[in-house]
């Protein structure tokens, strides 16, 4: 499946003049059949978390291969095409692939859009910030319109500034931006800190909704134009499992067929 262009002009535009609408809010599936969930729900587009998808592929969040993923991807776009619904993907730092293949493996998939964070999946560390930007411009070179890139900021989830301090991670956003994101994602950025960054920035700002933080509406009253969920919906998800799981493990005891012992 090839992406069109017009595609990803529909996401992208989506982000934007959303002050009457309320902020774009995208669950984020993390198999074909939370996908379909979400666009029976009436969600017109998703985003797909590398917690969620990694944890279904049998992985920890940051170690599931490149090549699991785009298959993954690719499962959770074909779900829901007919339906119109459009899909971007968690492509955590890239996996180390150029610029130019990694957007063309993407392509395949027929996802319209991608998250690429600036904490290296190798060291765990923050990357330096001009070399993120410039390596961002060469994956917007190589997508030209045909994806709408989703440039995250790790400063305040890797602890690197106070919680009450929003300039570290207006930087690295003006930077990103410059480089030619179409939207920023400063990760775990306290709420209160939202009107402020969303005035420095030029492009529409993702905050991520928590179970005990701002509803979607809310974040977007203080300036965000897009909500992520990361990896949340599916650990509530499993947790009903684990819940359903216990309970059965309760009603079977020791004596079921198949049961430990």
């Amino acid at each position: 499946m090839t992406m069109l262009s017009g595609d990803a002009a529909v996401f992208r535009s989506l982000h934007h003049d959303r002050a009457s609408s309320g902020p774009l809010v995208l669950p984020g599936p993390w198999d074909a059949a939370s996908a379909r969930a979400f666009a029976k729900a009436g969600f017109r587009a998703l985003a797909t978390p590398s917690a969620g998808v990694s944890a279904v592929l049998g992985y920890a969040d940051g170690s599931a291969p490149a090549d699991e993923m785009f298959a993954a991807v690719a499962r959770i776009v074909r779900a829901v095409a007919a339906d119109g619904v459009m899909v971007t993907a968690d492509l955590e730092d890239g996996y180390g692939l150029a610029p130019a293949e990694l957007v063309e493996r993407l392509l395949e998939t027929g996802a319209v859009g991608c998250n690429l964070e600036d904490t290296d999946r190798v060291t765990g560390r923050l990357k330096d910030p001009a070399e993120q930007a410039e390596w961002l411009s060469r994956v917007r070179a190589a997508a030209g319109d045909r994806l709408v890139i989703n440039a995250r900021v790790d400063t305040f989830l890797k602890g690197e500034q106070a919680a009450s301090e929003a300039a570290p991670a207006i930087s690295r956003c003006l930077l990103y931006a410059r480089a030619g994101a179409d939207v920023v994602y400063p990760i775990l950025a306290p709420a209160g800190l939202l009107p402020e960054l969303t005035r420095a920035v030029p492009v529409p700002v993702n905050a991520i909704a928590l179970p005990d933080g701002p509803s979607p509406r809310e974040l977007g009253e203080l300036g965000a134009a897009r909500v992520t969920f990361g990896g949340g919906l599916y650990r509530r998800a499993a947790a009903g499992v684990a819940g359903m799981a216990a309970e059965l493990w309760t009603q079977v005891g020791t004596h079921g067929a198949g049961t430990r012992g």
